[in-house]
């Protein structure tokens, strides 16, 4: 039920009907955007050193993903708690959308990546550090949960539509220091 190009090196889709966890095989060097899409009952994906490319999105709208697992072999990516980063934790590439309450994005990063926290309708708030400096396009699309947000003085970049869908919000604080904020 996974798609796969010919030599089984490209995941293109896993298909919205599997459940419980899933291991990507070593033969994947890259992982297509919305590879996963809307897999409600995928609960750990676990993805071997092999991956070297996960395009943004690919993990989005995965209601029961609670864990995110990274081989300590791969080269580009990482995982803390369950959270996708790149290798050197400047960028918060996905936060699984089963995990619910508050989360506290660590001081390292310096980029909120395009789509890393779409669709977690169990999100209600969250910590942006002063490391952050860019909050990539739909960031947050879809946080039906999240309350309010703060920037910190740090972030210059908004992208396109980062807080779109966000119906609980109410207060947003953006200051002095975002000089684009972007739309389509």
């Amino acid at each position: 039920g996974v798609l796969f190009n010919k030599d089984k090196t490209t995941l293109v889709s896993f298909g919205g009907g599997k459940s419980g966890s899933y291991a990507v095989p070593d033969t994947v060097t890259s992982i297509n955007d919305s590879s996963f899409e809307s897999c409600d009952t995928l609960t750990s994906v676990t993805i071997p050193a092999s991956v070297t490319s996960i395009e943004f999105g690919a993990l989005r709208g995965c209601d029961a993903l609670t864990s995110i697992a990274v081989s300590y072999e791969n080269a580009q990516y990482t995982s803390d708690n369950g959270v996708l980063f790149n290798k050197d934790k400047t960028t918060l590439i996905a936060f699984p959308g089963g995990k619910s309450s508050h989360y506290t994005i660590p001081d390292s990063v310096t980029s909120i990546g395009a789509h890393a926290f779409a669709d977690c309708s169990s999100l209600t708030s969250v910590t942006i550090p002063d490391s952050v400096t860019e909050i990539e396009r739909y960031a947050f699309y879809n946080c039906s949960s999240l309350t309010s947000v703060t920037i910190p003085d740090s972030v210059t970049s908004i992208g396109r539509e980062a807080f779109r869908g966000c119906s609980s919000l109410t207060s947003v604080t953006i200051p002095d220091s975002v000089t684009s904020i972007r739309g389509e």
